[in-house]
């Protein structure tokens, strides 16, 4: 199948060229801020009626986020991606016209930002957690989609009928679309099942829960999805042919979601009053 022919800069205001990257980062960040504001009104999904913070305020956390996840991004690719490249020439480090983002180290810069911006509010960080958790999920969907538009992270070549061949392919063979698989399992997918969860089984109701849900289903869709999806070819695979750093950054998501859905399971104060 051949790539569609969008190309990676949206649009332009003189000699600025805006990326859909960029965009689906802007906009993953402000729809997620709207679905959370959402979410904060809502008094009666929350634990004894009591959201983390106010739902406007969710609007002054949204420019921290912002810069939570860029940082993060950024912080993490260097340390776990291309360290010995960057130690050899730090001033690299700030240079992100040739990309270089983390999920990992997003999410972790996303997670510290609401705790802190929540512990600030007076209000509950696992709850705080589990709202990041709910909405996080719309940014994965778009920046995965912008991977694909700048035809980068595309996985192994493969015979299936929806192989594409993408543009920046030294080889020129149809290989699996994988961050379309991960826009549907990490985004779309993972989006519906927390979605039925906090408003159908009211899962915000025990701290904790959405968070830990959150972390097993992107822990394990990345892991399935890294089977077909080529590693960053500064690193290469780690063990065997098959193991690549994604795997192991996500492996620890998969444990802790496990022990934050037990934990949110099996506190007596959850049991007690919902």
């Amino acid at each position: 199948m051949p790539f569609p022919n969008i190309h990676p800069i949206a649009f332009s205001i003189g000699p600025v060229d805006i990326r859909w990257y960029a965009l689906g980062y802007l906009f993953g960040v402000l729809l997620g801020a709207a679905y959370g504001w959402l979410l904060l009104r809502n008094e009666r999904l929350w634990h004894r009626g009591t959201p983390p913070f106010k739902a406007n305020d969710i609007w002054d956390f949204a420019f921290w986020a912002m810069l939570a996840i860029v940082i993060g991004g950024r912080t993490g690719y260097v340390l776990f991606y291309d360290f010995q490249q960057y130690a050899q020439d730090p001033i690299q480090v700030f240079n992100t016209l040739d990309g270089g983002m983390s999920y990992h180290g997003g999410m972790i810069g996303l997670m510290l930002a609401a705790i802190l911006f929540t512990r600030s509010k007076g209000g509950n960080w696992l709850s705080a957690l589990d709202l990041m958790g709910a909405v996080a999920t719309i940014g994965i969907f778009l920046v995965r989609i912008a991977n694909f538009i700048n035809s980068e992270l595309y996985g192994a070549p493969t015979d299936l009928p929806w192989g594409v061949v993408f543009p920046t392919d030294p080889l020129q063979v149809a290989r699996h679309p994988s961050q379309l698989y991960e826009a549907a399992m990490e985004g779309l997918l993972l989006f519906l099942i927390i979605r039925v969860a906090t408003h159908v089984f009211y899962a915000l109701r025990k701290p904790g829960l959405v968070a830990g849900i959150f972390g097993i289903g992107y822990g394990v869709s990345r892991i399935l999805v890294e089977l077909v999806r080529l590693p960053d070819i500064q690193i290469g695979y780690l063990y065997g042919g098959w193991l690549t750093m994604g795997m192991v950054l996500s492996l620890p998501m998969v444990v802790a979601g496990l022990g934050l859905v037990i934990f949110a399971l099996t506190r007596p104060e959850n049991k007690l009053r919902p």
